[in-house]
This record gives structure tokens, C-alpha cells and sequence, in this order.
């Protein structure tokens, strides 16, 4: 497979240095501009992102898809769209979104269109929220340099595409979601609509850019970045998707470490939530950002709070049953591994090396496990898996030797008893071996106590 990922070349790996926070919530990879999409009982998160060691640049060439069910532990889905998936597209896999409409889902994104130069809007589909995606038109949906592209589906099926900087735009797009009615309209950035920004004549108003579109109780909102740099996220709302647009105010304040911010908000199982980027990560920046998610209640009056960047986040929404086959690349928190596509399409916990852990929150033990099984391969000496409790120098509860296999996807599975786990606790699988990477890991799953 040509996705499939060798240990020739090692990536550079993002290391955080601590597990004490859930914030932000993926540590491996640096991500961007985050789009929140709740389906079947999940919210799935589409991100750009930043390439390890960017500087003074934005450095992006795909975009990722990660999901959860408890808002706590999020599996990775991998890269199932990239700059290659639009032969027109050269550079700048920027801010999108992505919608579900009749069963397929449509990515709208921001690319540099190798023929012109220009920012241009294309649009990826799939029949899986977590593709393959493909460029659904083979040109670009929209090209007028601006950026930022979000979409929103009134409650009478009407689909409006909105996007720009340093304008604003929205078009009427038609049921098929790949094409539009009429021309692009120009939303007027009155100061009334968008803030006064002061010493800028050339931008009287504080909308920046990155706009995204929802409705709640009849009123239509419109959350933004505002006046870089460094940007802060404000809000506008109106009566209809169209306008006109108030200004309400500021939703979070400059913070954490870039000059950007980027938002996205849903409501997932009877809570609101809130998503957003920051520089947080050992090495981040401005040019190598990371999501992070805060939960949130609306004032009385529908107004939305301050909601300040914080590195615990959201409490879990439930919690995780680990009597059914759980994904090795479901993490709360992971310190020096990576993932990789499987020999079959799927996803791995690759790149583990002595001492690296992956930290699962909120695991629901109830009475007790007897054991514990997973799939994993080695093509060298293999090493052990240490389930601990709480932390990753937390009690041990059962050790599992991974043999050689013969090969990083010549899979095989291990078991080892275990003792001691019952209740709801935070489970911690920890890695160790010799030199050099271990082992991989596919999935894991414990089998109830008799």
C-alpha cells in the first residue's frame, strides 16, 4: 500500500513531557483549525495540520479526522484526505469543514490552485465521515482568493457555504452540495455587525477571518477570529442566516502561545462544546498548533460566556467499556508514540519505543478483569506491554511479553492475566524493552472476571 508507513524514516515526533492534563487533546501530531461534526453518537473532528519544525510559515499538506464518544479518549482516523487528492490543488492545506447531507459527506477546503496562484475553495465526498474523501469536481467549487470555508444547513434543507479574509462572503449552495445558485454575496462588515477595530483603517470591523455558522433556539450565530494578530474569537448573531449581524462580543481572549485562533462549537450529548487551537505542545507555536476543547453553557439569554483555554478540558461524557475491542490508537494522552496505517487499511499505534506510554481515561473495570489481550507485531525483539493504574508509574496490574513476529504487520495476539483493576479508573499502557522501536500495537481488549 502506498500509505503504508515503514520504519526507514522516522518521523519527528512531538514529545509532551507530562500527562497531568487532557488538553490539548491530541499530543502526537500538531493540529489546526479545528471543524466539530456530531454523527451517530460520536463527534467527529476534522483538523488541519502543521508540519513538525514549521517556522515563520504554515507548513500544511493534508488534513486529519479523529472521533470520540466520551469527548476524553480520541481515535485517530488518520490522513483520508491531502493536498494529492486535488490534482489542480499545489500548496496550503488550510481551514476546512466538513458536512453530512443524503448519507455522504462533503469537505470543504482551502487550497492554493497550481493554474492561477489563488486561494481556491474545493470540495472532497465521501460515503464515511472518515473516508477515503475525493475531490468530488476535479476543479475548484470557488476561487477569489479568500479562505476559511464553513458550511451550515438551515432547518428548511437550504445549505449555505460561507467563507473569507479580509472579506466575508456566503453563496446558496444547491442540494448537491458540489455546486451553487446565483453569485457570491458580499456580507457588508458594518462595525454595528462585526466590532470597531481601532488603527486599521483598511479594517474598520474586528472580523478577521475563519467564520463559523449555527443555529440555536431561532437565532443564527456566527463565531469568528478577531483582529489579528493576535486574534481572539468574537461573535455575531442575526435573525437569519443572511443577516443582519450584531455584534455580541468576545467568546475567548487572545491566548496560548499563537498569534491565530480558529473555532468550531456542537452540542454533544445535552452539552455544548467548544474547540479551538493553541500553541501548547512542547514545540508549538504559532506555525505548530494543537487542538484543545472546553465545555460550555449558554447564558439564559442565549448569549454565549468568556470561555477561557484551559489543559484539563471537558469532563468524560460516560465512560469506556473495555470488555469490547477498544482501537490502540484511542488515546486521552500519548507521550512518544505515533500512529500509522495497517497492511489493511486501518490504523496502528506504531514507533514505540522503552518508556512511552498512551494514557486511557475513564476505564470501567466494574467487578474486575481476569485478562487482557492485544494484537501486535515486531520485527525485532518485541518488548512489554505494562497496564498500570492512574499513572504511567502507577500500580501494576498485569504485564504482557510481545514476541518477534516477523514483521511491523505481521500481526499476532497476546494475553496476560491481571489483577487487582475494578472500578473506573484511568488506565496507563506502558512500554518497555530494549533499544530501538518495539513493538506495534493494533488493538486491546480485557476479558470480565468470571
Amino acid at each position: 500500500m502506498g500509505l503504508l508507513l515503514v520504519f526507514a524514516v522516522v518521523p519527528a515526533a512531538v514529545q509532551p513531557t507530562a500527562a497531568r492534563a487532557d488538553n490539548p487533546i491530541v499530543q502526537h501530531v500538531y493540529t489546526a483549525d479545528p471543524a466539530p461534526l456530531v454523527h451517530n453518537g460520536r463527534v467527529y473532528l476534522y483538523t488541519g495540520h502543521d508540519e513538525d519544525g514549521s517556522t515563520g510559515s504554515f507548513v500544511m499538506k493534508d488534513w486529519r479526522v479523529w472521533s470520540s464518544a466520551d469527548m476524553v479518549n480520541w481515535t485517530d482516523h488518520g490522513s483520508p484526505l491531502s493536498l494529492n487528492t486535488f490534482s489542480w490543488a499545489s500548496a496550503d492545506a488550510w481551514a476546512g469543514q466538513a458536512v453530512e447531507r443524503g448519507g455522504k459527506f462533503y469537505w470543504y477546503v482551502p487550497v492554493t490552485a497550481r493554474a492561477t496562484g489563488r486561494m481556491a475553495i474545493g470540495v472532497a465526498v465521501s460515503d464515511s465521515p472518515t473516508g477515503p474523501f475525493r475531490d468530488a469536481l476535479g476543479h475548484p467549487l470557488m476561487e477569489n482568493t479568500e479562505i476559511d470555508p464553513t458550511v451550515f444547513i438551515d432547518d428548511d434543507g437550504q445549505a449555505y457555504l460561507y467563507w473569507g479574509n479580509p472579506n466575508l462572503w456566503y453563496v446558496k449552495l444547491n442540494a448537491d452540495m458540489t455546486s451553487y445558485a446565483g453569485s457570491p454575496v458580499q456580507i457588508p462588515l458594518t462595525t454595528a455587525g462585526f466590532g470597531t477595530r481601532t488603527n486599521n483603517p483598511d479594517r474598520p470591523t474586528l472580523y478577521e477571518e475563519a467564520p463559523w455558522v449555527y443555529k440555536r433556539n431561532g437565532l443564527y450565530y456566527m463565531v469568528y477570529a478577531a483582529r489579528c494578530c493576535s486574534e481572539f474569537i468574537a461573535y455575531s448573531t442575526a435573525p437569519s442566516p443572511t443577516g443582519p449581524w450584531t455584534y455580541r462580543g468576545t467568546v475567548m481572549p487572545a491566548q496560548g502561545n499563537s498569534f491565530t485562533n480558529h473555532a468550531g462549537i456542537v452540542d454533544f450529548q445535552g452539552n455544548s462544546y467548544f474547540f479551538y487551537h493553541n500553541g501548547a505542545l512542547p514545540g508549538g507555536s504559532g506555525f505548530t498548533r494543537s487542538v484543545a476543547v472546553e465545555k460550555f453553557s449558554y447564558n439564559p439569554d442565549g448569549t454565549i460566556p468568556t470561555i477561557n483555554m484551559t489543559n484539563t478540558g471537558p469532563p468524560q461524557v460516560g465512560a469506556l467499556d473495555p470488555y469490547v475491542r477498544q482501537e490502540a490508537e484511542m488515546i486521552a494522552w500519548g507521550s512518544g508514540i505515533e500512529t500509522e496505517w495497517t497492511s489493511d487499511g486501518g490504523m496502528d499505534l506504531g514507533w514505540i519505543e522503552n518508556g512511552d506510554y498512551i494514557k486511557v481515561k475513564g476505564v470501567a473495570f466494574g467487578a474486575g478483569a481476569s485478562s487482557y489481550t492485544a494484537r501486535v507485531a515486531s520485527a525485532t525483539g518485541g518488548g512489554t506491554v505494562e497496564l498500570r493504574l492512574g499513572s504511567a508509574s502507577g500500580t501494576v496490574v498485569g504485564r504482557c511479553s510481545v514476541p518477534t513476529t516477523g514483521g511491523w504487520q505481521a500481526w499476532t495476539t497476546v494475553t496476560c492475566p491481571v489483577s487487582g483493576v475494578m472500578g473506573t479508573q484511568d488506565l496507563y499502557l506502558r512500554f518497555t524493552g530494549g533499544s530501538g522501536f518495539l513493538f506495534n500495537m493494533n488493538w486491546w481488549q480485557f476479558t470480565r472476571a468470571a
